[in-house]
């Protein structure tokens, strides 16, 4: 899992930051929450660091661990310590110099490091798994894992195998370089296609017992650190280049302003790279030599992650809508996350079969994404909150496509969609008559049924709240627009199945005499969609629609 660590200092700002918002939870579930989470980051970190598996993407585990701090911050009092992230995964070879970690700032604080320092270097934040390699007297002696940052496991014959590893530099001499193993991914466009695993690929072969060679020539070598190499920047870059770790200086920039880092930023997440990246490195060209770093993220360098590409979201509230079909659409109300440059706050389920396999409850917490970069969309359960919330859930049996074709308990929802539907574009296509109108006409008590709008006198308009003589006239030129439509526009509105009203031959007095045999018989009409057609034409409620339009001298009715 992500080696990137918050310092006490950047994780006081963010903990005192007014987004912050405490749970309301009693001591009793504040400790169960905390012992849940707590069990699940130690499950994650043992199948990442000791089986080589990701079962959660790093940008996901890395908000894992900040829900985690920010909860321990609510509730001090209950002192639950989850195994640190890289706990377990100290091996028996110790760093010679300690690996650090970085602290992740977001861009304005990366506009405050910036003003505060000189000659600033740029490179993107390889997605891959860190290692230490040691040479003697130019020849490789051994690769460590990051480990805890201070020792790691023995790597050594796994590395020999790498084409991409030196095993003997190009000149006779001790050196300890640092660095990351990426997986190779020619033309990888970081914006379009994100991590895609890479990073656990690696992860993994590093924890067999052997590599094969196509796996150990897909494995690359990014070296972002000389401890102690030369004072200045350039001077490492160029000695690395000619040591024979060349990626370091193609893909490391010299910078002094924070239009500069966004610039290289935005460049390096949309164009293609050889390896995956999540965000980018800025460096200090000068920092202290290797004998005073620590196993913790330092001044002289921080990380600048890109856009979430998923977000951990704690969902709120369920909310069952109910659609012009009867079709239940479970809604999932969410505390707000950032994705891009959107605030999402609601996400569907999708069915309510694929709710109830899910099971979520108000307290869950759930991973959303944006399909199409516009959609929020659902994408698993990642823990579920110790209390299990009842949620009142609507009857399937109740809605069906012939049901509630008026107002009255249980039916406001599936009644406004067809009100909805009938003046959409599908149906009658009526401007001025949105959602927000057909709510008011009904709390109004005016609208009952699904044609009483078109009764409606100027008075009874205008005498409704926000509707006044300039906007009863925009709807009563609606109301007039709907009586020139033809019958299959009618036909549409009303809901006729299977988007067949365009097709079907007759006036309604024929089309609600036909006998299921004789829908069977028409050309693109099969057995379901035939008991369909029967059914909704014999329907009493839509009879009676049909009858209210004949009255009002709808052509075909």
């Amino acid at each position: 899992m992500s080696a990137l660590r918050l310092s006490a200092g950047l994780l006081a700002v963010l903990l005192c930051s007014p987004l912050l918002a405490c749970p309301d939870w009693h001591s009793t579930q504040a400790d169960e929450e905390l012992q849940r989470l707590a069990t699940r980051l130690s499950e994650w970190d043992r199948a990442y660091h000791r089986d080589g598996q990701s079962p959660l993407a790093d940008e996901l585990y890395d908000q894992a661990r900040q829900r985690f701090a920010d909860w321990q911050a609510c509730f001090p009092e209950h002192a639950i310590s989850p195994t640190e992230s890289l706990s377990g995964t100290a091996g028996t070879l110790f760093h010679p110099v300690s690996q650090t970690g970085l602290d992740k700032l977001d861009e304005a604080h990366v506009g405050d490091w910036l003003s505060r320092r000189q000659d600033v270097w740029i490179q993107p934040k390889v997605d891959g798994v860190a290692v230490t390699l040691v040479y003697r007297a130019g020849l490789l002696q051994s690769a460590i894992s990051r480990g805890d940052g201070r020792s790691g496991q023995d790597w050594t014959r796994h590395l020999r195998q790498l084409p991409a590893v030196p095993q003997r530099l190009t000149e006779a001499r001790d050196l300890l370089v640092q660095g990351e193993l990426y997986w190779r991914l020619p033309d990888h466009v970081q914006a379009e296609r994100g991590g895609i695993g890479a990073r656990s690929k690696v992860a993994g072969l590093m924890a067999r017992n052997r590599l094969d060679s196509q796996d150990a020539a897909g494995i690359g070598l990014f070296v972002w650190d000389w401890p102690a190499g030369p004072v200045e920047m350039a001077a490492r870059l160029a000695g690395l280049q000619r040591l024979g770790f060349t990626d370091g200086r193609a893909y490391s920039q010299p910078i002094s302003t924070l239009a500069e880092a966004r610039q290289w930023r935005e460049h390096w997440y949309r164009q293609p790279l050889p390896f995956a990246t999540d965000g980018v490195v800025l460096r200090q060209g000068q920092r202290p030599d290797g004998e005073s770093w620590r196993a913790r993220p330092p001044s002289w360098a921080v990380a600048w992650k890109y856009p979430l590409r998923q977000a951990l979201a704690e969902v709120r509230d369920v909310e069952f809508r109910i659609g012009r079909s009867g079709r239940i659409t479970p809604l999932l109300h969410l505390a707000p996350v950032q994705l891009d440059d959107r605030s999402i706050r609601r996400v569907s389920a999708g069915s309510l079969q694929r709710w109830q396999a899910l099971d979520i409850r108000p307290g869950d917490h759930v991973v959303v994404s944006l399909a199409g970069a516009v959609i929020p969309r659902l994408e698993q359960v990642v823990w579920r909150s110790a209390e299990r919330l009842d949620v009142r859930i609507p009857d399937p049996a109740a809605y069906h496509p012939l049901s509630c074709w008026r107002a009255g308990p249980g039916c406001s929802e599936q009644f406004r969609a067809r009100l909805e539907w009938l003046a959409g574009r599908q149906g009658l296509g009526l401007p001025a008559l949105g959602p927000g109108t057909w709510q008011t006409l009904i709390d109004a008590g005016q609208v009952k049924g699904l044609l009483d709008w078109l009764n409606l006198t100027d008075e009874q308009l205008q005498a409704l709240p926000g509707i006044g003589a300039r906007r009863a006239e925009q709807l009563q030129s609606s109301f007039s627009l709907a009586r020139q439509h033809d019958f299959s526009r009618w036909l549409a509105a009303l809901g006729v199945p299977a988007d067949t009203a365009a097709s079907l031959p007759g006036d309604w007095s024929q089309l609600s005499h036909r006998g299921l045999y004789d829908w069977q018989r028409q050309p693109g009409v099969g057995p379901a969609r035939a008991r369909q057609l029967h059914g909704f034409f014999q329907h009493p409620e839509v009879q009676q629609l049909a009858g209210q339009l004949r009255e009002e001298g709808i052509a075909g009715f």
